[in-house]
This record gives structure tokens, C-alpha cells and sequence, in this order.
């Protein structure tokens, strides 16, 4: 008897096929083709809603170092705007996890829609895809606190991180509730290379519990794996 794929599994070959094919013609990275590589320290701030979420519920008490990449999603030629990226590394005790957030909405529905932008100072970044705590489904997003001006082309991007700090809160919410603040989150650069080689994997490294939806793993894990080994 043939077993039946979920809608979540086969749109996760659909999707895997399609990042493949615009690998083979935009190597080697098919989307977020062009980024900056940030790194930064993110600080637990008090609050009193709770998460669900162990990792944002019982913070460590001192700042964290993160790494950081922001990037153009499409890679359309500026000054067109673009759907764009922050990924976010956080050491955990089992090494490190990897939040991704993209530009959307900030309200209901449109948290669940990317939005364009041209500068990451005015963009408003969500999880998109929800993850799983002990309350329910939880949608992380971080919204900048300042400078309201970066530019959006990488190479001038990364010369103003050089010399001022990228601020962001970072928020927590259910998919239809309001948003509630947890951590500020402090980015920047040292001179050299813009971008980097690191590859961001939410569902390799997620936060720390059982943090993930099977239907999110089975949507995003082929394509995430089979580019990886597509470049190896």
C-alpha cells in the first residue's frame, strides 16, 4: 500500500526542487545571495509575559556574543527593495542555534506576509514559520531601535556598521496576539571581508527543546540539505 505524503512533505520537494534549479544558476547561494556578516551581543531584558519557550523564558543572566548576516532575500539590483533577511546565531548549552527571521508585516495578518524594503532600518522582521512551546505556537520578530537610516546596499552597509551599532529589540508573540519584548539585540562590524561563508540551519540547529513542528522540519529540511550537499 502506497503511503501518502503529507501537504507539508510535498511542498517541501517542491520547494527543495526549485532552490536547486536557481542554485545551478546562481551559486552559491540560490536566495540571500548577498549579505554582511555581523556579530554583536544580545541581552535578556525583563519581562512578564512568558514564552513558552524555555530559552527566552530562564535567559543567562549576562549578555550573550551572537554572529548575525542581514541580506537581500531575491537579490534584486538596487534600488529596487527587496524581501530582507537577519539570521541569528546564539550560543546554546549544546553549542550554538540558528533564528531565522525575514521582513514582513508587524500586525495580523500580515506578520504571515513578506514585505519589501530598502533599507533594514525600516523593515520589521518575523520568524514567518511558528515554533513550538509549551503555550502553543510562538512567533519570534525584531524591530530596530536605531540608527532609522542604514543603507541597503551591502558594501555601504557594512562601512556604517563599522563605525555605529545596529539596535533591535527582539519580540516574542502567538500568531494572533500581540508582540512582547525579551531581549535587545546589539549588532556591528570590525574591518574585513562583507560577507561570509557561514550557512544559517534553524532546523539543525534550533533552539534549545522540543522547538520545532514536524510540518516546519518537513518543509524546510530537503531543501536546506540537499543544497548543502548540492555545494559539498
Amino acid at each position: 500500500m502506497t503511503e501518502i505524503a503529507s501537504p507539508s512533505a510535498i511542498l517541501g520537494r517542491v520547494l527543495a526542487a526549485s532552490l536547486l534549479a536557481l542554485q545551478r544558476v546562481r551559486s552559491p547561494r540560490p536566495v540571500h545571495p548577498h549579505g554582511v556578516a555581523l556579530s554583536g551581543t544580545l541581552r535578556f531584558t525583563t519581562q512578564g509575559s512568558v514564552s513558552g519557550l524555555p530559552f527566552l523564558d530562564d535567559p543567562p543572566t549576562s549578555q550573550i556574543a551572537v554572529t548575525a548576516r542581514v541580506s537581500r532575500s531575491i537579490g534584486l539590483p538596487l534600488p529596487l527593495p527587496d524581501v530582507l533577511g537577519l539570521a541569528l546565531r546564539l550560543p546554546v548549552p549544546s553549542g550554538f542555534a540558528d533564528v531565522l527571521l525575514a521582513s514582513t508585516g508587524f500586525g495580523m495578518p500580515s506578520r504571515f506576509w513578506l514585505a519589501v524594503h530598502r533599507s533594514p532600518s525600516r523593515a520589521r522582521f518575523t520568524s514567518f514559520f511558528p515554533y513550538k512551546s509549551d503555550r502553543g505556537p510562538v512567533l519570534l520578530a525584531a524591530r530596530t531601535i536605531g540608527p532609522t537610516d542604514l543603507p541597503a546596499e551591502p558594501t555601504a552597509l557594512a562601512q556604517a556598521l563599522e563605525t555605529t551599532t545596529w539596535r533591535l529589540h527582539l519580540y516574542h508573540a502567538t500568531p494572533s496576539g500581540r508582540w512582547h519584548p525579551f531581549a535587545v539585540l546589539e549588532l556591528g562590524r570590525t574591518p574585513g571581508p562583507v560577507d561570509t561563508t557561514d550557512r544559517y540551519d534553524p532546523i539543525r540547529h534550533p533552539l534549545p527543546g522540543r522547538t520545532t513542528y514536524a510540518w516546519t522540519r518537513r518543509l524546510r529540511q530537503r531543501s536546506y540539505a540537499e543544497i548543502q550537499e548540492e555545494r559539498s
